[in-house]
């Protein structure tokens, strides 16, 4: 961390809002402090105003979590609230289809991030839940993204470099934009053990009203013993149908 130009109180603040992660739910004051580079009086000091006003709540032992009204803040970002509402109803039937992970996510840089996921018992386990992020190369959804987002994102994520999860995950410049070429011609992906090498997802574009993808939904199944073409006919259906509920008129190609 940096310790040149003085920082803002809104900096220091993000700071600590950033400091939580998945690897890192709970965190002390001094683990805040040392992960953000500010004094311990002052992360001190920030981190109970933000108990307070409820972004952060502190547990029995003496460490902190995010708040319930930080979560409240966060979920009424447009792209989330409004596309969750419309996309559950078609969700939960693909899952009633499926019984494995059917997720929901979108854009945000070069990253995709979840904003919805439904699963059960028997669905194979995955690393993603809402709020989460991984790289647009080594999903489905985020193939589907990348392939159908503006050139110039596509070039500098094509730049590298592109993370491997696996010996499946493609970190080829030059295969990366086959697949988002194929991506294309076929409206779906299909990503083979590129995270996790156990599973497989299935992933369809979701169209806006202004014809363009502002989401993309999957199925993620075992990879063993499952024919992913059995489930592109589901994941299309259901992605046209969110589509179509959320004002897309149909003018692009629904492929075959």
């Amino acid at each position: 961390m940096s310790r040149g130009a003085p920082r803002s109180v809104t900096s220091r603040v993000l700071a600590i809002l950033g400091a939580f992660s998945a690897e890192r739910v709970t965190l002390g004051v001094s683990e805040i402090s040392r992960h953000t580079g500010l004094p311990l009086t002052t992360a001190h000091r920030l981190v109970g105003e933000l108990v307070r006003w409820g972004a952060l709540e502190r547990d029995d032992a003496g460490r902190y979590h995010v708040g319930l009204r930080l979560w409240e803040v966060g979920s009424l970002a447009p792209r989330g609230l409004g596309l969750r509402e419309t996309a559950l109803p078609f969700m939960e039937d693909l899952y009633e289809i499926t019984h494995q992970n059917v997720q929901l996510a979108v854009l945000d840089g070069a990253e995709v991030v979840y904003v919805e996921r439904i699963s059960g018992p028997r669905a194979v386990s995955v690393i993603t839940r809402p709020g989460s992020r991984l790289p647009l190369h080594a999903t489905g959804v985020g193939q589907v993204l990348l392939a159908y987002a503006d050139r110039d994102l596509q070039e500098r994520v094509l730049s590298g470099p592109l993370r491997r999860f696996t010996g499946n995950t493609v970190t080829d410049a030059g295969e990366l934009r086959r697949v988002l070429a194929a991506v294309r011609r076929d409206g779906v992906a299909m990503c083979d053990g590129q995270v996790e090498t156990f599973s497989l997802s299935v992933a369809a574009p979701v169209y806006g009203p202004a014809d363009t993808v502002v989401a993309a939904l999957s199925v993620v199944v075992p990879a063993e013993g499952t024919d992913p073409r059995t489930i592109v006919p589901p994941v299309r259906a259901s992605a046209r149908g969110i589509s179509r509920a959320l004002g897309w008129a149909g003018h692009r190609s629904t492929h075959r």
